[in-house]
């Protein structure tokens, strides 16, 4: 039996709390039409790039149905070390009024995991979109636990492709994450920050392409790509591409890791997740993933996504569904 762990990373971008409260109206009766082996339905990952209290309320309420959780997306300019560690302290401050970040139990921790806005980690695109070379040291003291930015296009893709890897930081130099020490199991970790990679080729689809009419499917095709957005919308062929692209902790290939990303709340893309995308995306998963089927079928969050992995590189075996909460635990607000 091979195990299929599944992650929607969403950059949610919302302009106000107009499109949250589509989220919050509508998703939960589009996920509740699916369920994975475990019984659980589709989780989202809201990494959110704000910190409006309206918009977090939504969220949260959508996290205490157990539908996904909140995490950080940050955009940020011609920024410093110490302006990037103000930033992401008020965003633990402020996200933790609302169960965000902060985790259950006894001995609360702050962690989060992030995705860098415009895809320029660690200066990659230049300080117009970022500023820090040291982001990577900086992410780690501040609690990040893993990045989930990549796959991207251009400059700022690393060299490395379907990869779950640790980077170490050179603060003397952008993109320190270009290359790195794959998650392995039995091997330590190593560096500054795990990079957790959804599948994609070597440069990923340039954006100006990917939109051009009658050149959509060609351009996913040649480039890859693992967004899902109104002009990409999650065919059959492009989840099965995903899952063939094998993303694992070395030494465990039964565990398989697929993440996507969208920007939900983009209008046109959430009401095409909503309208045809999500029965597309999670009605195939489950036509693949059924009784007698090689694959069973895990939806995890962000969070959950990483203790798999670190259970993985353990030397845990069997059913991943055992170590969602392997090394952080659930955030207060998770019903």
């Amino acid at each position: 039996m091979r195990h299929l762990i599944f992650l929607i990373a969403d950059h949610f971008e919302p302009s106000g709390p107009e499109e949250a409260r589509v989220w919050g109206e509508r998703y939960p009766a589009i996920s509740g039409g699916f369920a994975d082996a475990d019984g659980r339905p589709p989780q989202h990952t809201w990494f959110y790039d704000r910190d409006d209290p309206e918009v977090l309320a939504i969220l949260s309420e959508l996290c205490r149905r157990n539908l996904g959780e909140i995490e950080v997306h940050l955009h940020h300019a011609y920024d410093t070390a110490d302006g990037l560690r103000e930033k992401l302290e008020r965003r633990k401050r402020v996200y933790a009024d609302y169960g965000a970040l902060v985790t259950a139990g006894d001995k609360p921790r702050r962690a989060f995991g992030f995705i860098h806005g415009k895809w320029s980690l660690d200066n990659s695109r230049g300080d117009a979109f970022c500023g820090v070379n040291n982001e990577l040291r900086v992410l780690k003291e501040a609690g990040c636990y893993a990045d989930f930015t990549f796959p991207a296009w251009g400059r700022m893709q690393p060299s490395k492709v379907n990869s779950i890897y640790y980077a170490t930081d050179d603060p003397s130099v952008p993109k320190s994450y270009d290359t790195g020490a794959d998650v392995s199991v039995g091997v330590p970790a190593t560096g500054d920050l795990m990079i957790f990679m959804g599948p994609g080729r070597r440069s990923g689809v340039p954006a100006a392409l990917a939109r051009v009419p009658g050149l959509v499917r060609v351009a996913d095709w040649l480039f890859g790509t693992c967004a899902v957005e109104a002009h990409l919308p999650p065919w059959p062929e492009r989840v099965e591409r995903w899952i063939r692209a094998s993303i694992h902790v070395r030494g465990r290939p039964d565990w398989v890791f697929v993440k996507v990303h969208m920007h939900g709340a983009v209008p046109a893309n959430f009401m095409a997740y909503f309208d045809s995308g999500a029965a597309m995306l999670h009605g195939h998963l489950a036509r693949m993933t059924g009784p007698g089927a090689e694959w069973r079928l895990h939806y995890v969050t962000a969070r959950e996504a990483y203790n798999i992995v670190k259970a993985a590189e353990a030397g845990m075996k069997g059913d991943p569904d055992d170590f969602r909460d392997w090394e952080i635990p659930p955030y207060q607000n998770r019903g």
